[in-house]
């Protein structure tokens, strides 16, 4: 499991013509407080006009797919299959990671190749088997549609609109995605009844026999770093992960460690989907991975007991927490 490297005031804009910033939005219980870019200061104006563009398929080739068709709310910010559909019915290769919590990461996708929760959301965009579209072409049809100007203005204190400011206002609507306050941080807190007695035991599993922490450490459960844990290493063609983007050997067939917050309800599992329970993935960590040329040094079989594997995913369903259920898609749309 050893990793390589490394409530906001409201205003009313029932037009959107008001330009309204609030103080930072609060992180749950067990979560630090939001580091926000320089660039791209936290408004009101700013997560209201990315939740629209959050869910807007218009900013698709086809008018079919939007952010939210690979990351739904109803299956905590994911889209509940092992690989993601884009237009055309298109299928990728690797399963889409939730974005609860992505705004304690800098690095993003399941290889890192994105510097930002801002470069992030232009990569589906122009990906030609995801959204299939163009910057230029989505900037110039939300030129076009002008109930989203106010919107920007509200924003930005401009009308203009830029595949920038499109990037910006959704990172922004992600930023606040947040979950915690689960039992284990009112258990850490001091409320002892908050987890259950096989939640405590496979606490005590996570921390201290299977160590699972070397890699998903801290308040969000991860290093934001990168591992070799040898899944789809047995396949005619593996995925060759970090490598790809950094073309160094030591990164073949490494990926991202995702968050443990809401594991509960982002199945499948792994990069590929190719998990389907968390029962199959404590399996897997008991075993040791899949042996490859590559496979990280910690990853060793854990010799768990049938009990101990029980109590382990009880613990991690304790990960499951408050401040991401309420986020809904509009009802209507800028015409």
């Amino acid at each position: 499991m050893n990793m390589r490297g490394f409530a906001a005031g409201a205003c009313a804009l029932p037009a959107f013509l008001i330009l309204c910033f609030a103080a930072d939005p609060k992180a749950p219980l067990g979560l630090p407080p939001l580091s926000w870019p320089k660039d791209n200061r936290y408004s009101a104006a700013k997560v209201e006009l990315g939740r629209y563009l959050y869910f807007d398929r218009r900013l698709s080739a086809d008018d079919t797919v939007s952010c939210a068709s690979c990351h739904d709310p109803r299956y905590a910010f994911t889209d509940g299959a092992a690989v993601s559909t884009g237009i055309k019915s298109q299928k990728g290769n690797r399963s889409a990671p939730t974005i609860i919590n992505r705004g304690y990461s800098l690095a993003q996708f399941w290889d890192g190749r994105a510097n930002s929760l801002e470069e992030q959301a232009k990569g589906p965009m122009a990906n030609p088997i995801e959204m299939g579209n163009t910057h230029d072409a989505i900037a110039g049809r939300l030129r076009g549609i002008a109930g989203y100007r106010p919107m920007f203005a509200a924003a930005f204190a401009t009308e203009e609109i830029t595949i920038d400011r499109v990037a910006m206002a959704i990172a922004c609507f992600e930023r606040t995605v947040l979950s915690g306050n689960a039992p284990y941080d009112k258990y850490k807190r001091g409320d002892k009844k908050a987890m259950t007695p096989g939640q405590v035991r496979g606490m005590a599993v996570f921390f201290d026999k299977a160590k699972c922490d070397k890699c998903h450490e801290g308040a969000n459960f991860t290093l934001n770093a990168y591992s070799n844990l040898g899944v789809g290493a047995d396949q005619p063609e593996p995925d060759v992960g970090r490598f790809a983007v950094t073309k160094d050997p030591r990164d073949w067939g490494v990926f991202k460690t995702p968050t443990l917050r809401e594991i509960e309800h982002t199945a499948p599992y792994m990069h590929d989907g190719s998990l389907p329970t968390l029962e199959d993935v404590v399996e897997f960590y008991n075993k040791g991975g899949i042996k490859n040329r590559n496979l990280d040094a910690n990853i060793k079989p854990l010799n768990l007991t049938d009990p101990e594997k029980k109590d382990l995913v009880a613990f991690l369903k304790a990960l499951s927490g408050e401040g991401w259920q309420g986020v809904k898609a509009p009802e209507d749309f800028p015409k």
